[in-house]
């Protein structure tokens, strides 16, 4: 099973980007995706999760109102959709596959074959 991450830039602040993550080996109608990010000096942090069963979503309290996990089924990918960016999103950003399935949390303890990252940079 393999996750691959792209989209990610340079933005300016208030600004918006897509970022992708393509699954192969497996289908997300099988495995939930979560997406999670790791700053320069800090430790990695989930960000949004997204449920193989039935679409349900997790976001964390920073980013809530701002960014959206979508998923296509038909391509097998799925999205996350940045918006109102700000400087302290700048980080290297990484999806990978999740136990989760519509709780009320979704854990970084429960990430599992993570992909390479994609760098957002958020800055003027």
């Amino acid at each position: 099973v393999q996750v691959v991450e792209s989209g990610g830039g340079l933005v300016q602040p208030g600004g918006s980007l897509r970022l992708s993550c393509a699954a192969s080996g497996f289908t997300l109608d099988v495995f939930s995706i979560g997406w999670a990010r790791q700053a320069p000096g800090k430790e990695r942090e989930g960000v949004s999760c997204i449920s193989s069963t039935d679409g349900s979503t997790w976001y964390a309290d920073s980013v809530k109102g701002r960014f959206a996990v979508s998923r296509d089924i038909a391509k097998n990918t799925v999205y996350l959709q940045m918006n109102s960016l700000k400087p302290e999103d700048t980080a290297v950003y990484y999806c990978a596959i999740t136990g989760y399935t519509g709780e009320r949390l979704c854990p970084l303890s429960d990430f599992d074959s993570w992909g390479q990252g994609t760098q957002v940079t958020v800055s003027s």
